[in-house]
């Protein structure tokens, strides 16, 4: 180690224990950073999920609808007796629930239907305080009236649910959904939301398909708000979009993988396989088991890349490997 400082010797140490950190949590055998949402299980009971999750290298979970219902805090599972067990039964398999998603949507401009819109998310937001999980969706979803004064309000609405979601280490995120899968829209929104407690879903899909933007330049304008994420694939048919199995289809997830570990992304890669609107799709015994495949290579390819990026970085520096 002769010709180096004491400073560039630490630096580079830490630089080649974030390398070893990240190819750990791509090996063969350790879980991946990613998930599945159970809108692609809706047959599934509360168990067969946890232990398919556990059972196929998943580490995380996204709560969207359980056994044919949408409004997850009326679930057995999660009554005020019955939530303790439900977090110890996660743990107890390794895993996390990575986001709790609800149905509200925030474009109303009727104040009842408005205020039954944010009342619904504020009961998803105690649910996932009470299981532990950091994030609830919500939707912007419609573009009614002139735009900058819808963008205004979704975006006071959005600050509303931080402050009550902040105290409970809970924070609400927009999805790029809807008539919200621009980045200046979703830039207006959460600037406007100005929260530590609001920040962005990146359904990847959507930005790509319906905004049409790449996804390099969707992460370079959006990226310090993106904390979770959707993947999905998907082939044009005509004027319709058919999802298919990740990496067979038109949408570049590989590429969305990438740009996401290029901007130092810790959340989950999240599976949405929308088998609650499309039966017709595959059974998610071939869909989820594919998925975590294909996400391994994905994930392993990134891995190997920043690994000799880095090693071309400790080179330079005089550090010997």
């Amino acid at each position: 180690m002769l010709g180096i400082t004491r400073r560039r010797f630490i630096q580079c140490s830490a630089l080649a224990a974030s390398v070893s950190s990240l190819l750990g949590s791509t090996s063969k055998d350790g879980p991946l950073p990613i998930g599945f949402s159970t809108l692609g299980c809706p047959a599934w009971d509360w168990y067969k999920i946890l232990d398919f999750a556990k059972q196929h290298g998943f580490s995380a979970v996204e709560l969207r609808g359980l056994q044919g219902t949408m409004d997850l805090p009326s679930c057995p599972e999660f009554a005020p007796e019955r939530i303790e067990q439900s977090r110890k039964d996660i743990a107890a398999r390794g895993l996390r629930i990575s986001c709790v998603s609800s149905s509200a949507n925030m474009h109303d401009t009727d104040p009842q239907k408005h205020e039954a819109q944010l009342a619904d998310a504020r009961k998803f937001i105690d649910l996932a305080s009470g299981l532990g999980a950091p994030y609830v969706r919500v939707f912007g979803n419609k573009i009614v009236g002139e735009r900058a004064g819808v963008v205004k309000n979704i975006a006071q609405s959005l600050r509303s649910l931080g402050e009550y979601s902040g105290p409970k280490n809970v924070t609400v995120v927009i999805e790029s959904h809807g008539d919200f899968t621009d980045s200046s829209t979703l830039r207006g929104v959460l600037d406007g939301a100005d929260s530590p407690h609001v920040a962005l879903l990146w359904d990847a899909h959507h930005t790509f398909v319906s905004g049409r933007e790449d996804p390099d330049f969707t992460v370079s304008q959006l990226g310090k708000y993106i904390r979770h994420t959707h993947l999905k694939d998907s082939i044009r048919k005509g004027d319709d979009i058919q999802y298919v199995l990740t990496g067979r289809g038109q949408v570049p997830v590989k590429r969305q993988v990438a740009a996401l570990a290029g901007m130092d992304y810790t959340g989950s890669y999240s599976f949405e396989w929308e088998k609650v609107w499309h039966p017709e799709l595959e059974e998610p015994e071939i869909a989820f088991p594919d998925y975590a495949r294909v996400m391994r290579e994905y994930l392993s390819a990134v891995g190997l890349n920043r690994r000799d990026n880095d090693r071309n970085t400790m080179a330079a520096t005089g550090v010997q490997i």
